[in-house]
């Protein structure tokens, strides 16, 4: 059997388990995808002794840029981003790749739909917001980044006023506020500076329709949400642990 699976902290909102398994059995193939839920980074090792089956994984909050000195090697998009979400395991060495960048442009593209768009804002620095500027950048879109730390972004929540808003048509939520278990949560935006010409894009899938989203929408704003970055960026993940040239 191959065994296959998710680290980070926490899990609860993880539909990959779900959506792995269920394909593993459609098709008949002897694999398992499991989620280890890690405290630490460093419980890594204890999962990699205690499974030696272990053939690949993904890489969730909090630990995408975390994992880079612990592989052994990492593909060019995956260094170019600075961020991991896929681990391949051959003969015990591990290799990062990022499957992000892939499925984050298919939701742009479906997105924006040949728009121009002249501004866009990526609330978050974390991981997710690595792929995200990447394809920004790849897209020849220029971005502005929203940080709750001052040092690491360009604004700060309590900086964005409405005239700010008005200047990017297009915003992209890539923190994990509104991510269920905790729903309710969402970034902290004059909602009100929204309108129709404004595109809305949250990463989180779950739930499909998140608190920023239901804002944004009431406000007159074109709302996408992230479960099909989700599927799109499995559906690459399947393709690089079945690969032999990866």
């Amino acid at each position: 059997m191959k065994r296959y699976g998710l680290i980070g902290h926490p899990l609860k909102h993880s539909l990959s388990r779900h959506l792995f398994n269920e394909k593993f059995e459609y098709e008949g193939l002897d694999c398992l995808y499991q989620h280890f839920d890690l405290k630490t980074l460093d419980e890594l090792h204890e999962v990699m002794e205690k499974y030696p089956d272990l053939c690949g994984f993904n890489v969730t909050i909090p630990y995408k840029e975390a994992i880079i000195p612990m592989l052994d090697d990492i593909d060019d998009v995956a260094k170019a981003v600075g961020a991991v979400n896929v681990v391949k395991i051959t003969d015990g060495k591990l290799k990062g790749y990022n499957t992000d960048v892939y499925g984050f442009e298919q939701l742009l593209d479906r997105a924006i739909n040949g728009k121009t768009i002249e501004h866009a804002l990526v609330l978050g620095t974390g991981g997710a917001s690595k792929a995200v500027q990447y394809v920004l950048k790849q897209k020849g879109i220029p971005f502005a980044l929203v940080s709750r730390d001052a040092e690491r972004g360009d604004y700060t929540y309590d900086t964005l006023t409405d005239e700010v808003l008005r200047q990017h048509q297009l915003i992209i939520n890539t923190t994990p506020l509104g991510m269920y278990p905790r729903i309710d949560e969402f970034p902290d935006l004059h909602y009100q500076g929204l309108n129709k010409k404004h595109t809305l894009i949250d990463l989180i899938y779950n739930p499909i329709e998140t608190s920023f989203m239901e804002l944004g929408k009431s406000w007159g704003a074109k709302t996408y949400g992230g479960m099909q970055m989700f599927e799109e960026q499995a559906k690459k993940t399947w393709e690089i642990f079945n690969d032999h040239d990866h």
